[in-house]
This record gives C-alpha cells, structure tokens and sequence, in this order.
C-alpha cells in the first residue's frame, strides 16, 4: 500500500510499505480522509519520543472498516468510522478514573500505533477495545468526520474550563483550533466571544466562526483592550490557542477574579518557561489549568455535534491533497494561509 513515511526529521516520504494484517482482535480500515495536526508538523521537524522513525504519523482521520478479527464484536465491514489520536491502555489508575488522555503508557495513533497517512490503517486490540473510534452517519462527510479529533480535544478544553451561560470567553489565537473553541463556547452558552490575533486575516476569519469583538494584537495592547470590553472586570474563561509564551503571561492579566485560563496550546520546549505575575493569580483567586488530547467520549460527542449539523465543519476545510502530495500538504498546513488541510488517499 501506498504510505506517507516519516523516515527522518524533515524527510516525509511516499513510498509502498506492506498492507497491515488483521489478526484476531484487530480491525483493517480503508484511509479516506486524514488532516494535518499542529503536532504532526512538530513532528517532521523536531521529532517525539513517541514516534521512531520510520513511521506512518496521522490521527485525525476517518475511513471504512474492509476487515475485522475473530474477535471483534465491535465493528464489522462496511461501517464508516472516524477515528481520534488518544487512545487509554484502560487498565491504570488515570484510565480507570476516565482520564485516558492522562495514561501515562500515553498510547496514539499516529504515535506508537501507526497512523493514517497512508491507504489503509489497523486498529489493533487496544485501540478496538478501548479507543476513540465510532461510526459515523452516511450524511457526513469523511473529511468532516476525520476533524471530530480536534473537536474532541476542544470539548475537553471548555469542560475543563466549565463553561457557563453568560460567560464572556477571550481564545487567543484565531487559528482552526481558536475558531473551533469559540464556535462550540458559544454554543456551550457564552454570551459574548472576544478573538485575539497578531495578523487580521485570521480576525476577519474568526467573525464567521461567532467572534464579536476582534482584537489584532500586534496593532494595540490585547489586555488593555480585553479589559476595556469587559468593563475593567475581565473574562471568565480564556484559552490560549497558539504556541506563544506572551499569550500566557497575557491571558493571566485578562482574567477576571475567579477566571478559568486554559492554556491550550502547547509551548516549544526551550520556550515552556514563562513568567507570570503569580500574585494576580492569587488575589483574583483564578483557575489556571492546561489541557491537551481528549478521552474517548469527546470524540464521540464530537462525531454527535458534527452529525447534528451543529458544526458545519466544511468552513474548516480549505485545501485537499491526494496522498502521494501529503509532504505539499504539510506545506500547506505550515504557510497558515487556510484552514485545515487535509489528505485524500
């Protein structure tokens, strides 16, 4: 089968490797669509200890299951399912407590397990048993189902974050992911969304996605301009939905007293230590938290949301590459210019 092969950093490489196998308790399923992840760009580039090249990276995807193990009750041939990274070994203490995301033997696909940049993916047991993997619809999409995974990890955030009706919600960042949080915190009951950016493409896109107030931060001072919006008070809820280390510090002083700030996205290793001025936290008593991944039960209330026309998550997607483009793909997904990109195989 054809695959896109990571075979060093900075090497992605399409090539035939050999169609997987099902064994007894496994499932085969037919790659149809897989996007590129922020994470699967780090990488090609940097590398993780998780992934030993060569390797086939890809977790947000979707596909129909052509064969199954003896074993297998779960699924059958023919069904269409998306698929998510994640996946809980469902035996420790973290797995046990439904906190699959927080395992640390920390098992994924496009990890450890194979992933579906390629024709064809096998779930082996673990996955089957215990991971984010659930049928989809006929009216929806492959490439929409395959973008359940970032949902998913959406819905973990604003869980975390416990979201309220009435709540103002600051996302900085107006990438994919940044509109996806403000999208579902509006319908998770925020009254009011405010998008921080540094360029104002990205704003323009953030209105479509329920932003009412966009702020371009390399133009004015955000927190200056958050507080201004929330009458001096603050937000109740911000994530920060980029890798940047002011972002973090920034959505500290954008708190109000007793806010959630969430910092979603993850920081470049030699970039993790950032200053804050930990005596706002603790005199507006704020809750700061990060979160990362998701469990299985996002994921399937993501492929839920997506399947009630609640998330049209076509407006996510702005460029299609067939596989053997996947490395342009990649490129693509890097430049920022669109949405997500996504992989056709």
């Amino acid at each position: 089968m054809k695959a896109a092969l990571l075979e060093d950093l900075d090497r992605l490489v399409v090539q035939d490797i050999p169609k997987p196998e099902v064994d007894a308790d496994s499932v085969l399923v037919a790659v149809k669509a897989c996007a590129v992840c922020g994470s699967d760009i780090r990488m090609l580039h940097h590398g993780n200890k998780r992934l030993k090249p060569p390797a086939v990276m890809g977790h947000e995807s979707a596909g129909v299951v052509v064969a199954c193990g003896e074993n297998v009750t779960r699924f059958k041939p023919g069904d269409r399912v998306a698929m998510g990274g994640d996946v809980p070994c469902g035996e420790c203490v973290f797995c046990e407590a439904g906190m699959g995301n927080n395992c640390q033997t920390n098992y994924a696909l496009g990890y450890q397990f194979p992933g579906s940049f390629a024709e064809y993916v096998l779930l082996n047991r673990m996955v089957v048993n215990h991971g984010p993997v659930h049928r989809i619809p006929d009216h929806v999409s492959f490439e929409e189902a395959a973008l359940a995974e970032p949902v998913g990890c959406c819905l973990n955030a604003l869980e975390l974050c416990r979201v309220r009706l009435g709540d103002t919600m600051v996302v900085i960042g107006a990438g994919p992911i940044g509109c996806m949080l403000m999208e579902l915190g509006r319908i998770m009951g925020c009254a009011r969304v405010i998008a921080v950016n540094r360029s104002r493409p990205r704003l323009e896109t953030a209105r479509c996605f329920g932003a009412d107030v966009c702020i371009c931060s390399s133009e004015e001072n955000a927190v200056d301009r958050v507080l201004e919006e929330t009458g001096g008070l603050g937000a109740e809820v911000i994530l920060t939905a980029c890798p940047s280390p002011q972002a973090q510090a920034d959505a500290i002083k954008m708190a109000k007293n007793r806010g959630r700030v969430n910092f979603f996205g993850g920081l470049p290793r030699d970039q993790g230590i950032v200053p804050i001025d930990t005596n706002t936290i603790h005199y507006r008593e704020l809750f700061v938290m990060g979160s990362h991944g998701c469990v299985p039960r996002h994921h399937r209330q993501a492929v839920d949301l997506i399947a009630s026309g609640k998330l049209n998550m076509k407006r996510y997607i702005s460029h299609r590459f067939p596989l053997d483009k996947t490395p342009e793909a990649f490129r693509a997904a890097e430049s920022r210019e669109g949405m997500r990109v996504v992989v056709l195989p």
